[in-house]
């Protein structure tokens, strides 16, 4: 009996263990597939997972731009002729006409001059003075009615006697005058009243002055009853 060393058989069984692998492995499963279901490696491992690619969709949404105002855009408007633009909120006023503009009724006082009488006719100044602290003009004719205590008009409106308007410059402390005529009722034979008054209205004014009446009684109705106005003019009468 021959001897063989124990390394050799362990050699030689190794090689029969290995030719059996080797023949079930060229057999298969007996249909022709291949048993490994996974995918092959690679030669450089496993392979990594490809990355997907967001679609548009899922991203976030755009942030919403600020919303834009309907509203038309204010134009400043330009200052007009004769007016500085306001700096700290004020406008200059234009400047005043160097002759002065129209006196106001609150800036005059009226008054009746003395009589200047003839031919049965009587011939009163109606007077108006500038009582305030600058220049301003009189033009045209005054409105003139007599009144009694109780304020109740005597007569009809004073006529105006035809005659061509001048403008009046007043300076503070100046006056400007128109006639008031009427025939004397004693001679004309007209009815007659006392006034306590005449009102006095300035030109292109709506408010009455109130000056005394001196002159006694005057015409009111009848025949020759008129009484007459005349312009303005400079002064305080004839």
């Amino acid at each position: 009996m021959v001897h063989t060393p124990r390394p050799a058989r362990r050699g030689a069984l190794l090689v029969s263990t290995a030719a059996a692998l080797g023949l079930l492995a060229g057999c298969g499963n007996g249909s022709g597939e291949d048993v490994h279901s996974g995918p092959p490696a690679s030669s450089a491992g496993t392979a990594a997972p490809a990355r997907e690619t967001p679609s548009p969709s899922a991203s976030a949404p755009a942030a919403s731009s600020a919303p834009v105002s309907s509203a038309p855009a204010r134009t400043a408007s330009p200052a007009p002729p004769g007016t500085t633009a306001p700096s700290g909120g004020t406008t200059a006023a234009p400047a005043t006409p160097a002759g002065g503009s129209r006196c106001h009724t609150s800036e005059l006082r009226a008054s009746v001059g003395r009589n200047d009488p003839g031919a049965g006719q009587e011939n009163f100044p109606v007077v108006l003075t500038n009582t305030s602290g600058r220049t301003c003009t009189l033009r045209g004719y005054p409105g003139a009615a007599f009144v009694n205590a109780s304020g109740g008009q005597l007569g009809a409106d004073p006529r105006r006697t035809p005659g061509t308007p001048v403008t009046v410059t007043v300076r503070p402390g100046q006056s400007a005058w128109a006639g008031l005529t009427f025939s004397n009722p004693e001679v004309s034979g007209a009815r007659s009243a006392a006034p306590a008054a005449l009102l006095v209205t300035p030109p292109d004014e709506g408010d009455p002055l109130r000056a005394a009446w001196p002159g006694g009684p005057v015409p009111v109705s009848g025949t020759a009853s008129s009484v007459r106005l005349t312009v303005l003019s400079p002064g305080t009468g004839p």
